[in-house]
C-alpha cells in the first residue's frame, strides 16, 4: 500500500535535514504506528507525504499502491486515496461543515472520474457516518472547527476521514489533548473503518490510544530515522521504561 525508501528531508528554508533515511512499507489492511521523542521527525513524515509545503525531498521515494507519491500535488495524492488527520485541526470561518465536506467529497470523486453525490445522497451519507461519531446536527450546521472543543475537532476530522474512505490514513497525534472518552470516540470511529484493507499509519506519543487501536507494527523514530520496529509489546517498553534504553541501542 504505502512504500517509503529512503526519504529524506528538509525545510525549504533552512539548512537542516529532518528527515535522514525513512525506510516504511505498510501492506494493505496494516495499522502501523510511530512514536518518538519530540523532534523526531514525525509530523515532518506525515507533512511530506501529504504535500504540505515548506518542505523539500532531498532524496528517496514515496509510493501509494505503486504510484509516485512525490510527483503529485496534494489535491492529487488526497484524490489517490492519502488522508492526513492533523494534530491541530484549523478553524475555517465562514464555510460551512456540510459546505465543506460535500465540496471535498465531490472534488474527490470529480478527479476519480466518479459520479458526483447529489444533495440527497450526501446528505444521507454525513447524518449516517456522524451518527456514528456521535456527532450531532449542530455540529454540521456550525463552520468548520470554529468554537469546538479539541475533542470536538478531532471527531471532525474522523468524520472527514469517514466521508473521503482513502486508502491511506495518516493520524498525526489525533490523541493530542484528548479526555478518556474522546479518544475512545474517536478510536471507535477508526477502528470502523478497518475492513482489512484500508491501512493507517498512526503517529502517537502514547501506549493509551494504542490500546484502543491495535497496531500491527510499532516503529520508534529519533532524530529523523527510524531506529526499531516491533510489535505492540515496543508501545509497552516505551511507556514504561521511556526511550532512554532505544536510543542508547544506537548511539
Amino acid at each position: 500500500m504505502l512504500n517509503i525508501k529512503n526519504l529524506k528531508a528538509s525545510l525549504e528554508d533552512e539548512d537542516k535535514q529532518i528527515l535522514k533515511g525513512i525506510d516504511l512499507d505498510i501492506g494493505p489492511g496494516e495499522v502501523h504506528a510511530i512514536m518518538g521523542p519530540n523532534g523526531s521527525g514525525k509530523s515532518t513524515l506525515s507533512y511530506v507525504l501529504s504535500g504540505k509545503g515548506g518542505y523539500v525531498v532531498d532524496e528517496g521515494a514515496a509510493a501509494l499502491d505503486g504510484v509516485d507519491l512525490l510527483d503529485m500535488e496534494p489535491e492529487e495524492r488526497a484524490a489517490a486515496g492519502l488522508f492526513l488527520a492533523f494534530q491541530y485541526p484549523v478553524e475555517i470561518p465562514g464555510v460551512g461543515n456540510m459546505t465543506f465536506l460535500r465540496t471535498a467529497v465531490n472534488s474527490q470523486r470529480k478527479m476519480r472520474g466518479e459520479e458526483e453525490l447529489n444533495a440527497a445522497e450526501f446528505l444521507k451519507l454525513v447524518r449516517a457516518k456522524a451518527k456514528d461519531l456521535k456527532i450531532d446536527a449542530d455540529m454540521l450546521k456550525r463552520p468548520v472547527n470554529v468554537g469546538f472543543s479539541g475533542g470536538e475537532k478531532k471527531r471532525n476530522e474522523i468524520l472527514q476521514m469517514a466521508m473521503l474512505s482513502p486508502k491511506m490514513c495518516i493520524l498525526d497525534e489525533t490523541d493530542s489533548g484528548l479526555d478518556v472518552d474522546a479518544m475512545k470516540l474517536v478510536s471507535e470511529g477508526v477502528n470502523a473503518m478497518r475492513d482489512g484493507k484500508r491501512s493507517f499509519l498512526v503517529i502517537t506519543h502514547y501506549q493509551r490510544l494504542l490500546d484502543h487501536i491495535k497496531p500491527d507494527v510499532v516503529h520508534i523514530m529519533a532524530a529523523g530515522k527510524i531506529i526499531k520496529s516491533g510489535g505492540p509489546e515496543l508501545a509497552l517498553e516505551v511507556e514504561n521504561n521511556g526511550y532512554a534504553d532505544l536510543l542508547a541501542e544506537v548511539a
